[in-house]
């Protein structure tokens, strides 16, 4: 009988709950012995529920119990998350999270307190709800040097951006349809400004070059400044309009970012749509790969963490290696990565084609039948730095959207 403490019994918490006592048959014999849940973290009570034999308020009970061999923590935020789990860690208890927040700050440090004390501490569900991603880039790819992951990770802005695309609606709208929905939070920030993606993108960075990639340093931008315009302008090039978090190999370093993008029809991630996640992953011997499925929710991201325990059981005695040491890795700077760039301005084609021409050299117009006073235009592929200079000496302009 292997005993685990959940830490936190909101939606993801109560899901680990359920998928261990629906599937604990099939759990158990794959875990190679039986899963009891002997306490839950929680502020509150919760009274006429049989969860309620399980609550604990103090984590004290729980960082004090020997029995207690694996804690699973599902409370999101670095503090307390962090505190509780590093001395989990340090009283030689195995942990497994779901929290994005507290990978990307201390992974490297609570890898590292794992490894000297042969436990484990595993996080798949942080990256990409249910999508196995972490799993395959620590051993399934481990014979490849990545060139390049690029995903959709947050299911949020997918929705909006989807919903935008298919119904003609503008940011507000779909914004207050995803809060209803209970996709979005009544505070959206982290999703809209693109920050829920960046701590992924960096976590994903750190565990492909095995250094510390501050989320601090990727350059970031949200959803939040496009239109039901751009999305016109978008499908009357035949792309879409998708926030993707990216980051490339350059020589022995990354660049990462995250930012909407108009992408083409053959992309990879072009079809995924809704909440769905899509994570393209580019090595130097597998060529391209793709995974794809519920990148959020409930039930995927508990059957992730479920995983974990199931892979901790496995690995009781052992450390799984993680490669993901403290050293910082310096990220090269985004201005010099290259792409083409879509450019909305006011006035018209005849107007400013010339003046176009001589500043950005070749570009390609885009009109609109039913927007009149303004027109868009994209660019050559050109660096970031060398867009950022030649903009400047035009006027007008109303919205500018990368092209991959």
């Amino acid at each position: 009988m292997i005993n685990i403490a959940v830490l936190g019994y909101g939606t993801i918490g109560s899901g680990v709950v359920e998928v261990l006592d629906t599937n604990s048959e099939s759990i158990a014999n794959r875990a190679g012995d039986e899963i009891q849940v002997k306490y839950v973290l929680d502020l509150r009570d919760f009274p006429g529920e049989s969860i309620q034999d399980k609550i604990v308020h103090d984590y004290e009970v729980i960082v004090n119990d020997p029995d207690i061999q694996v804690v699973v923590e599902v409370m999101g935020g670095v503090e307390p998350a962090y505190t509780f789990v590093k001395r989990a860690l340090l009283a030689g208890k195995h942990v497994t999270t779901s929290n994005k927040a507290l990978v990307a700050k201390h992974g490297a440090e609570l890898i590292a307190i794992a490894k000297e004390h042969s436990i484990n501490f595993l996080f798949e569900a942080s990256v990409g709800g249910g999508i196995p991603i972490i799993r395959p880039l620590n051993s399934s790819l481990t014979a490849d040097e990545i060139q390049e992951i690029t995903g959709i990770l947050n299911g949020t802005t997918n929705y909006m951006m989807s919903k935008m695309t298919n119904e003609g609606l503008e940011f507000d709208e779909v914004l207050k349809d995803a809060q209803e929905k209970g996709y979005a939070e009544k505070d959206p920030t982290a999703d809209i400004k693109g920050h829920d993606a960046c701590r992924k993108i960096a976590i994903l960075t750190s565990l492909v070059c095995g250094q510390q990639v501050d989320y601090e340093d990727i350059y970031t931008e949200g959803i939040d400044k496009i239109t039901a315009t751009d999305i016109k302008y978008a499908k009357a090039m035949g792309r879409a309009i998708k926030l993707l978090a990216s980051s490339k190999r350059v020589d022995e370093s990354f660049y990462a970012m995250v930012a909407p993008f108009m992408i083409s029809q053959d992309h990879p991630l072009f079809s995924v749509n809704d909440v769905f996640n899509g994570i393209f992953v580019r090595g130097n011997v597998l060529g391209d790969a793709m995974f794809y499925g519920s990148g959020a929710g409930k039930l995927p991201t508990a059957s992730a963490v479920v995983a974990d325990i199931v892979d901790i059981v496995k690995h009781l005695k052992t450390n799984i290696l993680v490669e993901w040491s403290k050293k910082k890795l310096n990220l090269v700077d985004m201005k010099a990565s290259k792409r083409r760039f879509f450019v909305r301005m006011r006035g018209t084609v005849e107007e400013n084609l010339e003046n176009l021409q001589e500043i950005f050299g070749k570009v390609m117009t885009v009109t609109l039948p039913d927007v009149s006073g303004e027109f868009g235009f994209v660019t050559d592929i050109m660096s970031e730095a060398e867009y950022n200079e030649k903009v400047k000496r035009i006027e007008e302009v109303i919205q500018m959207i990368r092209v991959e």
